[in-house]
């Protein structure tokens, strides 16, 4: 751990409580002129550490900055992740991980966040908006063992709950998901998650699939875009000290929870349903139709009755739902 991390963890350690130099410089075994250093470039870097003469210093309440050091510190102990590559700006996080590590070959776990996505996509080539500063943006390479292309979805769902069971345990909310990848809270879409992958033809079976998840963990400083300011929304209203790290890391324990023993995750898919039992409107092959969704089964196909009673199981598609129905 360089200096500066190791300034920036007792400063969060000691959150709320002021800190002078001398002290830091005891307590680390350094000299003061390096805390001097190690706080200078943490504030070029965005921190907000206060400084007050006779008292030292303290980090703002209000930081809340993505760190390799701050993810990790959260990070199951018996995760085994092969790389976290965090970047400040890039065109879309699942474009990076298929144009620079998927050739590479890199090994399953392979993980790319950004602070902000210029191209960011949502299923159907729709935008999703990824400004700098209000949310999470990142990609996971996995490379399952004996999984068919019909079969992945399950990793969209295994995400969704991921995240949903992240954001139970940092927040006081019930995030609920609309079938297949769009989580809310209180109304709002907050959370939207692409699969996208590459399967060998000759044995059907994925070679490799990219997992994109992108979090609204606050509004945008300047609002949503017209076209979406009436459906998202952000997790918080304002500012939490390092909530993304926290966040980060809860949804890769979640999901790599899942990931390895993927029995149990879509009992947590179907507990956090915001359609089960619901009358919703199914699009799918260019025809929309009414459907009553009756189960989600354990691959996480949407199991309905049409309005002539008859069942089907849907493993694509797009699900609409009134706003009363939205949580």
């Amino acid at each position: 751990m360089s200096t500066k991390e190791r300034v920036l963890e007792l400063l969060k350690k000691n959150s709320g409580s002021h800190l002078s130099g001398e002290q830091i410089a005891e307590l680390l075994g350094i000299s003061r002129t390096a805390v001097w250093k190690a706080v200078k470039q943490l504030r070029t870097e965005g921190y907000d550490i206060n400084a007050q003469t006779n008292r030292g210093y303290v980090i703002g309440q209000k930081t809340d900055i993505l760190t390799l050091s701050g993810i990790k510190q959260h990070l199951d102990s018996s995760l085994s992740i092969p790389e976290i590559k965090l970047l400040d700006k890039v065109d879309s996080t699942n474009n990076y991980l298929k144009q620079s590590v998927v050739p590479e070959k890199e090994k399953d776990g392979f993980i790319v966040i950004a602070g902000e996505q210029t191209e960011g996509r949502g299923r159907f080539g729709r935008r999703f908006y990824s400004p700098s500063g209000s949310g999470i943006y990142m990609s996971l390479l996995l490379r399952p063992e004996g999984c068919t292309i019909q079969k992945s979805v399950k990793y969209t769902t295994m995400a969704a709950a991921a995240v949903c069971v992240a954001l139970e345990g940092l927040t006081e909310y019930r995030p609920g998901i609309k079938w297949v990848n769009d989580i809310y809270i209180n109304g709002r879409k907050v959370c939207g998650i692409l699969t996208e992958g590459s399967a060998d033809l000759e044995s059907g079976f994925l070679d490799h699939a990219v997992l994109g998840i992108g979090l609204n963990v606050y509004e945008p400083e300047n609002g949503f875009p017209e076209e979406i300011e009436g459906i998202a929304g952000g997790v918080f209203h304002t500012r939490k000290t390092d909530m993304k790290n926290r966040i980060v890391s809860g949804i890769l324990n979640s999901f790599y929870s899942l990931y390895s023993n993927d029995k149990d995750y879509a009992d947590k898919y179907r507990q956090r349903s915001m359609i089960l039992g619901k009358t919703v409107n199914m699009s799918f092959g260019g025809k929309t139709k009414q459907i009553r969704v009756i189960d989600i089964d354990d691959d996480c196909a949407l199991i309905a009755m049409d309005e002539n009673g008859k069942k089907h199981r849907y493993t694509g598609g797009e699900v609409s739902i009134s706003r009363e129905d939205i949580i």
